[in-house]
């Protein structure tokens, strides 16, 4: 079974749209049984939250559910339970060695990580685009559903 947490700001956003699109991306592969996927947050505010409605709309497009989604904030226990934590941008893998006390097991990667046409100028991924300040939830549909799609081609060759 291979663990996957995705991580962003609020877990209201970036990081349900990951979750939800990646359940999709191995279902669709047949591939379900094989992995847990879930998202959580660095802060404390969005807590107990629903998926933010605009990403809720997206997904749907798409033909995908996030019923039921409510908020949770990362902990350190998580660093033990998942085998991969993907953070959205780089503020939130700093929270997440933060919260987790580092990263000595290398699990902590930015879901851009997974493309190989989105890098920045020295080399490391790029944020995923954040809609909240943005307003712009196709192109972090279009962030994600790259990574997510990267990331199973890497598990799953």
């Amino acid at each position: 079974m291979i663990r996957i947490l995705f991580v962003c700001h609020g877990n209201i956003c970036r990081s349900p749209m990951a979750e939800f699109v990646m359940k999709q991306l191995v279902d669709e592969a047949g591939l379900a049984h094989e992995f847990h996927i879930e998202s959580a947050a660095t802060s404390t505010e969005e807590i107990g939250n629903p998926v933010y409605p605009p990403v809720r709309r997206k997904l749907s497009e798409h033909g995908i559910s996030c019923n039921g989604k409510t908020a949770r904030q990362m902990t350190r226990a998580d660093y033990q339970r998942f085998d991969l934590l993907i953070g959205m941008d780089r503020y939130n893998v700093y929270n997440m060695e933060r919260i987790c006390g580092g990263d000595p097991d290398g699990k902590i990667k930015m879901l851009m990580h997974y493309t190989d046409d989105v890098r920045s100028l020295n080399g490391t991924p790029r944020d995923v685009a954040d809609p909240w300040y943005t307003r712009d939830f196709e192109a972090t549909w279009r962030d994600v559903s790259r990574g997510c799609q990267g990331l199973l081609r890497q598990l799953i060759p």
